[in-house]
């Protein structure tokens, strides 16, 4: 079995930090962003790694549970309490119908597929993030739903961290816009490094305030999962600032000697966090960040073309997925984007209203102003775009009480995936479910081949392997990418 050097137990030896390089990653702290929100670069990929076909990712993740009834399968001629208050349009696409309240996915069906046979044994939002992040329908030994461990399976975003080789010194997989956290406070587990260790953690870039209550598009669409209007329209998505202060360049930061001091302790206290033989491929991101004006513009969307940002919408939903199209350009390998905090997609109650007025609409608008985009570009046939969740939701629409509006509770026996661009054939459906919606009736496919589509997107080869923590090789590929995609 093929191992690659960027591995745990294949890393640079006797890496050496010259005050130079210790200056260079210093400047990175008086931007603010420091170790929490940078720890992730620590993780770069070696040198000694094959390079990738030219491809990129974005894993857009709904997290909460997406209905697939009240999307993309829809089940007109079933009872009521089966197909649900919405009706299905048709698209561009002969013969393919969604729902109503995705008129621009609609138009655009050329550019995308669907699978409408996902499946997975679980119905816990812990295990199904797990499940749907690692790529693994198994859970690891000792699995934990209240908090990740470090023996849970590497994420899909830890593994690209890990195996694909860095572009342009830039992190190979970032998160935004920011992890996926629980009302209560906890940390959903399966998003982290696991037994690839903790310095292969993909990059956090959290941009999206935390609030135990609120949910959606910040700020536009902002609600609450019971009572479905918005709370607090004061919260605001937030880019990073990645420039330099005013006046102050990088050469000049770098002969300061009165800065020498403070620096070059800073960089003393990160290579420690880091380990040595993480910091010079840290440094370089690092520099990377501040030195390419390109990568400025990528985290910063603020500063876009209005009627662009109009396009995707004006709220966390929208930016997200103009900040990773940006990313993409720059040379980040794989994106993935984390729609809605506090399981937002989770609608056990109020469904249809809170469907209708605050999810569908802004993830319509950004994802056909994605596709369209890369497709005009020429860049989508280089970019593998994956919109998936961690379940789907029951055939029978519920009430979880008596006063609550219906909706539709956990289900990881069926779900619907979109893909589209690299390399996809847009208008496209693999496998179906029953006339229900409760199980695959034809073409059924695993967590494991959405993986192993993702991870022929980003050109690693199937024979590779990844230590874990023991220094133990792992196989890469668990199943075969999804056939008749392409």
């Amino acid at each position: 079995m093929r191992k690659l050097t960027s591995c745990g137990s294949h890393l640079h030896p006797g890496a050496r930090i010259t005050r130079r390089s210790a200056l260079q990653v210093g400047a990175v702290g008086l931007l603010g962003l420091g170790l929490p929100q940078l720890s992730a670069l620590r993780a770069l990929a070696g040198t000694a790694a094959p390079a990738p076909r030219a491809r990129s990712v974005i894993y857009v993740f709904l997290s909460g549970g997406l209905a697939q009834h009240e999307t993309f399968d829809m089940k007109p001629e079933a009872p009521l309490e089966i197909r649900g208050e919405f009706k299905s349009i048709a698209t561009r696409t002969p013969g393919l119908r969604i729902c109503e309240h995705l008129p621009e996915l609609a138009k655009c069906s050329h550019l995308w597929s669907l699978v409408r046979s996902l499946t997975h044994g679980s119905n816990d939002h812990s295990a199904g993030h797990h499940i749907m992040l690692t790529g693994r329908s198994d859970l690891p030994a000792g699995f934990d739903p209240s908090k990740p461990r470090p023996a849970d399976w590497p994420s899909i975003a830890a593994l690209a961290t890990a195996l694909v080789p860095a572009r342009n010194n830039l992190p190979p997989a970032i998160v935004l816009p920011d992890k996926i956290q629980h009302n209560t406070g906890r940390i959903i587990p399966g998003q982290f490094g696991g037994l690839l260790g903790p310095r292969f953690d993909p990059w956090f870039l959290e941009m999206s305030p935390y609030h135990p209550i609120h949910y959606g598009a910040y700020p536009e669409y902002l609600f609450h999962h019971a009572k479905g209007p918005v709370v607090d329209a004061s919260l605001h998505y937030q880019s990073p600032q990645l420039s330099l202060p005013q006046g102050l360049t990088l050469d000049h930061l770098m002969d300061r000697v009165g800065l020498r001091d403070a620096l070059e302790k800073q960089s003393r206290g990160l290579s420690e966090a880091t380990g040595d033989d993480q910091f010079d491929r840290y440094r370089e991101a690092a520099v990377s960040l501040l030195a390419n004006p390109s990568v400025h513009d990528a985290f910063d969307v603020s500063q876009a073309d209005p009627k662009l940002l109009d396009r995707y919408g004006r709220n966390s939903f929208g930016r997200s997925l103009l900040t990773a199209r940006r990313l993409i350009t720059t040379g980040v390998s794989l994106v993935q984007v984390n729609l809605g905090n506090n399981e937002t997609w989770d609608t056990h109650e109020s469904a249809f209203p809170n469907l209708k007025n605050y999810l569908l609409p802004p993830l319509d608008r950004a994802l056909s102003a994605l596709l369209q985009d890369l497709d005009a570009s020429g860049e989508l046939g280089q970019t593998l775009i994956v919109v998936g969740s961690e379940f789907g939701r029951t055939p029978k629409i519920s009430s979880l009480t008596a006063a609550a509006l219906p909706g539709r509770d956990h289900w990881g026996a069926s779900q619907s995936v979109l893909l589209a661009g690299g390399g996809v054939h847009g208008g496209n459906v693999i496998g179906s479910s029953d006339k229900i919606g409760a199980y695959p009736a034809s073409d059924p496919q695993k967590p494991e081949n959405l993986a192993a589509t993702i991870y022929e997107s980003l050109g690693l080869p199937r024979s590779i392997t990844w230590d874990d923590t023991t220094g133990r090789p792992n196989f890469l590929y668990q199943a075969e990418a999804i056939k008749g995609l392409t």
